[in-house]
């Protein structure tokens, strides 16, 4: 009874709020069938911040959805109303800016269970081993993906290097890991959708059926639809990785050697490496960091001791790996040895380890656990990723990692390139306009340190040097995971690819009532009749 109470309260906001029209009773039936619209505190305040910690924003009310019906129904009684109100769909909660958050609308929560009591979601993975893919809710993350099809011996190719995140959340971004210059982001890799629009219609669309909206929905930042299936294509799965890591003190060698490891995505398996990702180390206490847990803590590596000094205190670590099974054991060791011999690292810092395939992939959950037992994981991360043009990488490297960054950081840069050609141009994601790109990521966490080169401020200015440096440089950069506080903002991050996003915009959502924590569009009181967005 109190439970319901509460719902009508939120409802009568919600009714007082943004003019909804609709029999509240509507709203109420979302739980008759699995579903739960909830104004529980905790569900609440949850759904009011994110990983980065940076932006709150309190909804009225959160969802906890059992079909995609429920889904639409939500979205539905938005679009319906004299004013619209805002709905963000929500997986684990690890975005930056506050993307999946709302205020004076309603968050779905996509992803977890409530209370431990029940799993969110219509159904497990359900895996097809013949055609080899996979057909998962929106909101599993990829732990459980991975978890899922290795019991059949499959595995998804592509990967992000944290896997507590929803399918729905990287396919609305791009899915980005080592494996990405091989097999391209996560959303080179989807074979169909289903998607609730704008308009709360439930719509299955793929590269044969409502093409528009599946190409506008990869990478597209929520604002077409919310995934609410997808259909993720897999791969036998290897059953271990040689992990190996190399050091560099030269730039130019450690991308040229990158480049080269890239350019043999089109070779037999047996003569490329299966990820190749890389990153900078400006400082001795990053490189025995958690990122960095790989190298041995009773043998740590010091800066000084690999010319790292006469480069002004950087050094540079790739890192790659041969996936391998009982199969291809006696075989890896020679594959590995004879493409290392084409590197040009420095020889005496090869690092290797080898492990299970889901204990490297689940690597950086690991290292979670870890930060979380000494509370420094829910902290503020002011993360920076960048995708820069492979012409313009060695004057980042001056500016910004010899430059702006100095000799300290709070927390793991990555580096490394990917190949254009991986990315399907008719997907939103914007990339820079080169054959190769790098990501480089500042994954920055503020700390109570009393040091000044930690807090949210000083790390907060310096990404905005570092955007400053790249405008004044003519580096034409794109933000990853982009967070812009105006909308000519937006216009010069997609370029030529504004009218396409907002055509698709008008189409899909043209009340702007999904994913307004992107920020990208305005809203305007008008009614259902007529957009309500305003340039």
């Amino acid at each position: 009874m109190a439970t319901k109470l509460l719902l009508t309260f939120a409802i009568c906001r919600l009714i007082v709020t943004v003019g909804l029209t609709l029999d509240p009773t509507d709203l109420l039936r979302l739980g008759d069938d699995g579903g739960q619209l909830s104004v529980d505190p905790s569900d609440v305040d949850s759904a009011s911040s994110d990983f980065g910690m940076l932006n709150r924003a309190e909804p009225l009310a959160v969802l906890h959805p059992s079909t995609a019906e429920d889904v639409a129904r939500l979205v539905k009684a938005a679009y319906a109303t004299a004013r619209g109100f805002a709905v963000s769909a929500r997986g684990h909660g690890h975005s930056i800016n506050g993307q999946a958050q709302t205020n004076n609308g309603v968050v779905i929560q996509m992803s977890g269970s409530r209370g431990g009591r029940r799993r969110v979601g219509p159904s497990p993975p359900l895996i097809v081993e013949k055609e080899r893919y996979v057909d998962v809710w929106g909101g599993e993350l990829w732990i459980d993906v991975l978890r899922s099809t290795l019991k059949h011996g499959l595995a998804p190719k592509s990967w992000t290097d944290y896997l507590y995140l929803s399918v729905g959340g990287t396919l609305s971004n791009a899915g980005i890991s080592g494996q990405a210059f091989n097999h391209g982001p996560q959303i080179s890799n989807v074979h169909e959708l289903d998607v609730v629009t704008g308009k709360g219609d439930i719509l299955t669309c793929s590269e044969e059926e409502n093409t528009e909206l599946f190409h506008a929905v990869l990478g597209g930042l929520g604002q077409f639809g919310i995934i609410t299936r997808a259909r993720i294509s897999l791969e036998p799965a290897p059953q271990r990785v040689r992990w190996i890591r190399v050091l560099y003190s030269n730039f130019t060698a450690f991308t040229g050697d990158q480049e080269y490891l890239i350019s043999l995505h089109g070779q037999p398996s047996s003569q490329k490496f299966d990820y190749v990702e890389g990153f900078v180390i400006v400082d001795e206490g990053l490189i025995n960091n958690w990122r960095s847990s790989f190298f041995s803590p009773r043998n740590p590596v010091k800066i000084s001791s690999l010319n790292g000094s006469n480069n002004g205190g950087v050094l540079y670590c790739l890192e790659i790996t041969k996936n391998y099974d009982e199969s291809t054991a006696d075989t890896v060791d020679q594959e590995v040895e004879t493409l290392l011999k084409k590197l040009n690292f420095i020889q005496t810092s090869v690092f290797t380890t080898d492990l299970l395939y889901v204990d490297f992939l689940d690597r950086v959950h690991k290292a979670e656990l870890k930060l979380r037992s000494k509370g420094l994981w829910e902290v503020p991360h002011p993360w920076l990723n960048l995708f820069v043009p492979k012409s313009r990488m060695a004057d980042f490297d001056k500016g910004v990692f010899k430059g702006i960054l100095g000799n300290k950081t709070s927390g793991p840069i990555l580096i490394y390139p990917m190949n254009k050609n991986k990315w399907d141009p008719r997907s939103s994601v914007v990339t820079p306009d080169e054959d190769v790109f790098y990501l480089v990521a500042l994954l920055r966490s503020a700390l109570d340190t009393g040091e000044d080169i930690h807090t949210l401020e000083y790390l907060s200015n310096q990404n905005r040097q570092i955007l400053r440096f790249c405008v004044d440089a003519g580096i034409k950069v794109k933000q990853y995971l982009p967070h812009y506080t105006t909308q000519e903002e937006w216009m010069d991050h997609f370029g030529d690819k504004w009218g396409r996003f907002h055509h698709r915009k008008l189409e899909f959502d043209p009340r702007n009532i999904l994913a307004t924590g992107q920020r990208i569009f305005k809203r305007s009181l008008t009614s259902s009749s007529s957009s309500s967005m305003a340039l």
